[in-house]
């Protein structure tokens, strides 16, 4: 199974015994947009601080996701951003304001032709790309 993952669900790493760690014992191919990696380092004394990490623990973990995951350039996916755009545009302007803020994640599923792993409502507001949230991951891949 491929699958886009979010910065949320990213974040999710670094919690010991999260369904993320959990999730990377099955057979997966993880994406991510680069700039999910630049998501992690703005918030890095927020996810130290909420999961007790040292600085030195967050430094190896982010190595060892950095192997897990494939972090793919903006260049990769970029040039579907027009598309994405015209999914958002039958949106609400709340909607789309937040919507737009998962462009890469969006456009990168487009490129890849996978599914997104998202807890975010509004990407299943849409037809053209699956989404799948924590709850049905664990339920497609029978994790315990």
């Amino acid at each position: 199974m491929r699958l886009v993952v979010d910065s949320n669900v990213l974040f999710t790493f670094f919690w010991k015994g999260s369904v993320f760690r959990i999730f990377l014992d099955k057979p997966v191919q993880l994406f991510s947009p680069e700039y999910a990696l630049e998501e992690i380092n703005k918030y890095s004394l927020e996810i130290m601080k909420k999961t007790s990490v040292s600085k030195e623990q967050f430094k190896k973990l982010k190595q060892e996701l950095a192997l897990k995951v494939e972090f793919i350039p903006l260049e990769e996916y970029s040039t579907l951003f027009h598309k994405v755009l015209s999914i958002a545009s039958k949106f609400s302007k709340h909607e789309y304001e937040e919507f737009v803020k998962d462009i890469d994640f969006f456009a990168l599923a487009l490129t890849l032709s996978c599914p997104i792993w998202s807890n975010d409502k509004l990407l299943k507001k849409q037809s053209k790309v699956l989404v799948f949230n924590t709850k049905e991951i664990i339920e497609l891949l029978d994790i315990k």
